[in-house]
C-alpha cells in the first residue's frame, strides 16, 4: 500500500448511539469474549488431555475450536477499546489486516467443516478402509489446506485492493469486512472477478460438498441396521447444525454489502454482532452437549471438580 493510504484513518460509523450505555456495551462484548475463550479452550484441553479423542475427527473440531479463538480475537479487543471510544476510528491499513483475518478465518471453517463430512462420509460408509484412509499425513494435510488456501485467496483480494483510491472515511460498520469495499471511488474488474472466484472456492464449493457428503451418509445409513443410523445422528447432527448456523450468517455478510444503505442501522449492528459472537459462542456447546465423548469427558470434568469443592469445605 502507499504511504497515503497506510496512514489513512478509516471511521467505523455503524455504532448506534452508545454514548450513554457504554459501559454496559463494553462490559456485554467484554463478558461474551471471555465466555468465547473460556469455552473453547475447555474443549480443546479437553480433546489435548484425553488420549480416545485424538482421533481426526476430534483433531478437526479442536482446529474448530481454535479457528473461533484466532476469529474473535481479531475483532474484540478492537471492538472493545471502540466502546470506550467518543470516534471508533481505525488506520486503513489495521482495516485491510482485520478483513484479512476476518475472511481467512471465516473460509477455514467452511474448509474444516468439510474436512470433518469427508471424515464422516469414510468412518460411517468406509468403516474397513478408515484407518488407511485418515491417516496423520492426511489429517495434517487437510488442516494445513484449511489455513493455507483461504489465506492465499484473500491475501491477493488485499493486495489487489491495496491501491485503489478512497472516496470514502466511514465504514457503515463495526469492523473491517467486505464494507471496506464501499469505500473505494472504483472498484477493479480483477478484484470482482478473483472475489467471485475465491468465493465459490473456499465457500460455495465446500458447501456443496459437505451437502452432498452428509446426503450419502444419510443414504447409507438408513439402509442398514439402527445401530449405523444411531452413530451417523450422533456424529453429523452437531456439524450440520454448526454449517446451518454459519451458512446464514455467512450469506448475510455477502448480501449486506450489495444494500449497504437500505438496511437498516440496528439491524446492521444485530446481525454483525450475531457474526462476531454466535458461532464462537455456540460451537464449543454444541460439540460439548452433542458429543458423546466429549460430553462424557465434560461431566467427568463437573463430577471431579465438585467432589473436590465438597471434601475442600468438609
Amino acid at each position: 500500500c502507499t504511504n497515503t493510504l497506510n496512514e489513512t484513518d478509516i471511521l467505523l460509523g455503524g455504532y448506534v448511539e452508545v454514548e450513554r450505555y457504554r459501559f454496559v456495551y463494553f462490559f456485554i462484548m467484554f463478558t461474551a469474549y471471555l465466555l468465547i475463550l473460556a469455552f473453547n479452550f475447555l474443549f480443546i484441553c479437553l480433546i489435548i488431555v484425553h488420549r480416545n479423542l485424538h482421533e481426526p475427527m476430534y483433531i478437526f473440531i479442536a482446529s474448530l475450536l481454535i479457528n473461533c479463538i484466532l476469529f474473535s480475537t481479531n475483532i474484540f479487543p478492537k471492538l472493545l477499546i471502540d466502546f470506550l471510544s467518543e470516534k471508533p476510528v481505525i488506520s486503513y491499513k489495521a482495516c485491510l489486516f482485520q478483513a484479512f483475518t476476518f475472511y481467512t478465518s471465516g473460509c477455514s471453517e467452511f474448509l474444516l467443516l468439510a474436512a470433518m463430512a469427508y471424515d464422516r462420509y469414510v468412518s460411517i460408509c468406509k468403516p474397513l478402509q478408515y484407518r488407511t484412509i485418515m491417516t496423520k499425513t492426511t489429517v495434517s494435510a487437510f488442516l494445513f489446506l484449511a489455513w493455507f488456501l483461504p489465506a492465499c485467496h484473500v491475501l491477493v483480494l488485499v493486495l489487489l485492493s491495496c491501491n485503489n483510491k478512497l472516496c470514502s472515511h466511514t465504514i457503515k460498520g463495526i469492523l473491517c469486512n467486505n464494507a471496506v469495499y464501499s469505500l473505494y471511488c472504483v472498484t477493479s474488474v480483477t478484484t470482482s472477478v478473483f472475489g467471485t472466484i475465491a468465493l465459490f472456492n473456499m465457500g460455495i464449493f465446500p458447501m456443496f460438498f459437505i451437502v452432498f457428503s452428509y446426503a450419502k451418509i444419510l443414504v447409507i445409513a438408513y439402509r442398514n441396521c439402527g445401530e449405523v443410523r444411531q452413530k451417523a445422528t450422533q456424529t453429523c447432527l452437531p456439524h450440520l447444525l454448526v454449517l446451518i448456523n454459519y451458512s446464514i450468517l455467512f450469506t448475510y455478510d455477502i448480501i449486506i454489502v450489495k444494500v449497504r444503505s437500505d438496511f437498516p442501522q440496528i439491524a446492521r449492528l444485530v446481525m454483525t454482532l450475531q457474526i462476531i459472537t454466535y458461532n464462537p459462542l455456540c460451537n464449543p456447546l454444541i460439540y460439548g452437549l452433542k458429543m458423546k465423548e466429549i460430553s462424557k469427558h465434560l461431566k467427568g470434568l463437573f463430577c471431579r471438580s465438585l467432589t473436590a469443592d465438597k471434601l475442600y469445605f468438609v
